[in-house]
Parts: structure tokens; C-alpha cells; sequence
């Protein structure tokens, strides 16, 4: 009876995918603020108004406004790329599902989507900075993407399976 009782009083937990949602949210905002840092301290050539240059005219998206809306525009797309994660990886654990993932997604944005972006040079034409940096920025995020839901994945799973027996 007690112990129903304390249960009540807690808040109820997220479902998954809210949390898919918010992972991939926080994963595009804050990872994209990260490659802003990285591009301020010239570890790479790439700022993240380049994601604007497809769709938006004007001086304006290369100044600070065109600086934050990039990075909350990278986090709408982050939410996407979490769900691709969540619809095709989730069952796998461990970190290199989600290394892979991030390095799948590099791949798709600087040898498939490389056109859309004109001020981004082609990948052999990057310097090695930009190259390492940009690839390290996309492996730690597939790693937090992927581990964040791989692990509530399996939590999620053993809930089940313990209140099965």
C-alpha cells in the first residue's frame, strides 16, 4: 500500500519518444553550438550559416541572427536524424552503431548534399582542420544520438521484461 501510494506521488516518465524528440533536439542545438565555437576559433572553415544558404537571401544570415537561427534550424533537422536513428538502429547497443551513424551522416552531407551548400568546398579541397574537426563534431553526435537512445531503449526493455515477471 505504501509503496502504491509513493509511486503516485512521482511524475509520470517521458514516453520514448519525447525523449527521442528531446535528444535529438538538444543534440542538433547543442553540438551545432559547438561547431559555431569551433569555426569561431578557426579549427574549422565551416560556420553553421551554411545551412541557410540554400533558402535564405540577404546579408542577415551571415551575421548573428543567421548564427542562431542555423543552429535552431540544425536542431529541428537533428530531430529528424534522431528518429531515422530510432526507426533503424534503436535495437542495437553499444557505441558503434552510433559512431557509424555519425559518420553516415557525414558522409551524406559532404560527398551527396555538398552541392546545396556553395560557399562548403568540395571534401578534398577542405583543409585537414576543417576535416578532422567536422568529422569529430558528427561522430560525437551520432555517439550522443545513438547512446542516448540505445540506452533508454534497453532501460525501456528490461522495464518491460521486469514487470512481465
Amino acid at each position: 500500500m505504501i509503496n502504491e501510494q509513493k509511486k503516485s506521488n512521482y511524475p509520470k516518465p517521458m514516453s520514448f519518444l519525447a525523449m527521442v524528440f528531446w535528444t535529438g533536439l538538444f543534440g542538433g542545438l547543442f553540438w551545432g553550438t559547438i561547431g559555431f565555437i569551433a569555426y569561431y576559433f578557426n579549427f574549422t572553415e565551416i560556420r553553421p550559416n551554411v545551412i541557410l544558404e540554400p533558402w535564405a537571401l540577404g546579408k542577415w544570415k551571415n551575421e548573428w541572427l543567421g548564427t542562431v537561427i542555423s543552429i535552431i534550424f540544425m536542431g529541428l533537422l537533428s530531430v529528424g536524424a534522431a528518429f531515422v536513428y530510432y526507426a533503424a538502429l534503436k535495437k542495437f547497443s553499444g557505441i558503434w552503431f552510433g559512431l557509424g551513424y555519425g559518420l553516415v551522416l557525414f558522409i551524406l552531407v559532404f560527398f551527396i548534399l555538398n552541392p546545396l551548400f556553395p560557399s562548403v568546398k568540395s571534401f578534398f579541397d577542405l583543409s585537414r582542420d576543417t576535416i578532422i574537426t567536422t568529422l569529430c563534431l558528427y561522430l560525437i553526435y551520432g555517439l550522443f544520438v545513438g547512446y542516448s537512445i540505445n540506452y533508454e531503449y534497453q532501460n525501456t526493455k528490461a522495464e518491460v521484461t521486469e514487470s512481465a515477471t
